[in-house]
């Protein structure tokens, strides 16, 4: 029997689904309690669940069955994310701890154009790397250059930067790779480079010029350290790993990627294999795990609601998913896209990936950054000091439109197998 939540019988407010006002007192609370985060967002997980096993059902069934069968729908996702995240934060600290961070300032102008400069290079590096790697190793960076004194509107430059370098890239960002694994030509994203070149001008100059005035770049570091080239080569190796996984699991054998976190137990085998060689830091992980759970609590919630169709594809609608991915997870919101057709896929592309730039949960690069700089954990602080990540998505997609306009895709679905994987072998 179908889950009662597909039949639209669950209790309505105003028209409505009641579970949007549970997923939204859960956000409200964590824009409130930036202290309290992590309790406030297994509360309202339970809350939501709770709600769901006695009204609602899952969209695999009543009861527990039903959420037994949601939760085999998304481990794969979520222990994909988890191994990411807290892996990411060893990567991050063997990168600070090579001293190569130690030789950027010789390489970057005086001033504020430094600061800029530095999200130029965050940008470059997420176009072919994961979004996360990328802004947790500018931050590693901004730590070596700023002594870690980092301003909140600097760091939320830092996630744009990160999130508008993987737009247009199909390997920089998970909903680009969902979309190449459906079938979109990653021609047909690479545009939205266009919107995120535009976007971090926009963003990143005033960005810039409050991180300057905060604290400006350390010229003299103090003592030079050698660099650790063993520690760089095991950043690559995980960094190699995890790509390289993506890639070929997920294109080449697409029908086991559903069924096991490929990605994630690949970056721990390089963790743990190159542990003898040098030592990760291993006390960041409960930290990083707690940031990590905080993040996957609300990627659960934002699965849990019954958003089973999305407005007509236009670009008033991706204009629109762009700020609701400040808020939901932008995976489930691509898997709706991609099943209804009719996008212009780098302008989506560019939406739901930039926008969740907009809050520091927003996107797994901001919740990631925000494990390094607990300060940027306010909603508040976040809005107030990065008012420029907003301005910057309204003029990125401004740009696109007016240069392109929207030109919507809607035959991939037609593509053969062999035409989907034709791109892995021209890279």
């Amino acid at each position: 029997m179908p889950a009662r939540a597909e039949l639209g019988s669950g209790p309505e407010l105003f028209g409505i689904p009641f579970d949007f006002f549970l997923f939204a007192a859960t956000l409200i609370g964590v824009a409130l309690f930036h202290k309290h985060t992590l309790r406030v967002a297994l509360t309202g997980l339970a809350v939501v669940t709770l709600y769901k096993l006695g009204f609602t059902g899952f969209k695999s069934g009543d009861g527990l069955p039903g959420l037994f069968g949601h939760i085999a729908h998304e481990w794969v996702i979520i222990t994909n994310l988890f191994g990411l995240l807290v892996g990411f934060a060893l990567l991050s600290n063997h990168f600070e701890r090579s001293h190569l961070p130690q030789l950027l300032p010789r390489f970057l102008p005086d001033g504020w154009k430094g600061a800029f400069a530095l999200l130029v290079m965050i940008w470059v590096m997420s176009g072919f790397l994961d979004n996360i790697a990328a802004a947790l190793i500018g931050g590693t960076l901004a730590a070596t250059l700023f002594r870690r004194k980092l301003h909140i509107g600097y760091l939320a430059a830092i996630v744009a930067a990160s999130n508008a370098g993987g737009a247009g890239s199909v390997v920089g960002d998970t909903t680009t790779t969902m979309m190449w694994l459906d079938g979109v030509s990653p021609l047909d994203v690479f545009h939205a480079y266009i919107a995120a070149a535009v976007a971090l001008v926009v963003c990143g100059i005033p960005a810039a010029l409050q991180q300057h005035r905060y604290s400006p770049i350390v010229r003299d570091i103090g003592a030079k350290h050698p660099v650790d080239w063993a520690r760089f080569a095991i950043v690559l190796l995980i960094l190699v790993a995890a790509i390289l996984t993506n890639v070929t699991v997920n294109l080449r054998f697409n029908h086991l990627s559903s069924a096991f976190p490929f990605i994630g137990v690949a970056v721990w085998v390089v963790i743990f294999a190159c542990a003898p060689w040098r030592s990760p830091q291993w006390n960041l992980v409960p930290e990083a795990a707690k940031g990590s759970v905080f993040l996957l609590s609300l990627v659960l919630c934002a699965s849990m609601m019954p958003v089973d169709k999305l407005p007509p594809a236009s670009w008033q609608s991706a204009f629109a998913l762009g700020f609701v991915s400040s808020v939901f997870d932008n995976i489930p919101l691509t898997a709706l896209a991609l099943k209804q057709g009719g996008y212009d896929w780098g302008v989506l592309a560019f939406a739901v990936g930039f926008g969740g730039s907009m809050i520091w949960f927003g996107s797994s690069a901001g919740v990631a950054l925000s494990n390094m700089y607990p300060q940027a954990r306010s909603v508040g602080l976040w809005l107030r000091h990065g008012w420029h990540v907003p301005v910057a998505y309204v003029c990125g997609f401004a740009a696109l439109m007016l240069t392109l306009g929207w030109e919507p895709h809607d035959t991939h679905k037609a593509a053969t197998p062999a035409a989907v994987s034709k791109p892995a072998a021209t890279r």
